[in-house]
């Protein structure tokens, strides 16, 4: 059962990344935001590739799990960034999550908790087959519904690497104490010998 506390909660830990993965791709799908589209689909292979490893012991498949969570992290930060605008990223002039290919921002923006969105008819500031709105009454902007969701995926990404890791130390160590040298000399195992000599018998009519 001790070898069994590390694995469970791997387990328990991927499962809540499926979740959380899942969830995001919903709301992502719904905003058309293509770039986050494309992670969270490589990251639920990734989280699933890690449970099988885990459920069947595979090293490998763990170790490329735990390398992909390193990636993951970094990938959040950079949407925490994104959101919150450090440095010279901007929302306003960078359309990275919808690889330039539309204006659409976040699901969150429109329909976040309490957001009031009223119609800016007649504008001129819309291009073609778009329109211009206003949102009042949020309880949270979207950037922080963003960059808490981000933050959860860290959370998460760092724990299952720390279980990885020590997942994998385990299914190593168990792989080295497993000697197989020797065969079944180890145990005293004596194959039974073949005699080289054929003793005839006389034969009696």
């Amino acid at each position: 059962m001790g070898k069994c506390d590390g694995r469970c909660t791997l387990l328990v830990i991927c499962a809540l990344q499926l979740v959380a993965a899942l969830q995001r791709q919903v709301f992502d799908f719904l905003g058309y935001q293509w770039a986050p589209i494309l992670a969270n689909f490589l990251h639920i292979m990734a989280v699933i590739l890690g449970m099988f490893g885990t459920v069947q012991f595979r090293f490998r498949y763990l170790i490329f799990y735990a390398v992909w969570l390193v990636l993951w992290v970094g990938w959040n930060s950079f949407i925490i960034c994104f959101y919150l605008e450090v440095g010279n990223l901007s929302q306003d002039r960078d359309f990275l999550m919808t690889f330039n290919t539309s204006l659409h921002r976040s699901w969150w923006m429109e329909h976040g908790p309490g957001c009031l969105v009223t119609p800016v008819l007649d504008s001129r500031m819309a291009p073609d087959d778009h329109h211009v709105i206003t949102v009042s009454g949020c309880l949270l902007d979207y950037q922080y519904i963003e960059v808490l969701s981000s933050a959860i995926q860290i959370l998460l990404a760092l724990f299952g690497f720390v279980y990885a890791c020590y997942v994998s130390k385990v299914f190593q160590d168990d792989e080295d104490s497993f000697d197989f040298i020797g065969g079944f000399d180890s145990y005293g195992y004596q194959p039974p010998q073949k005699s080289s000599h054929l003793q005839l018998q006389p034969l009696y009519t």
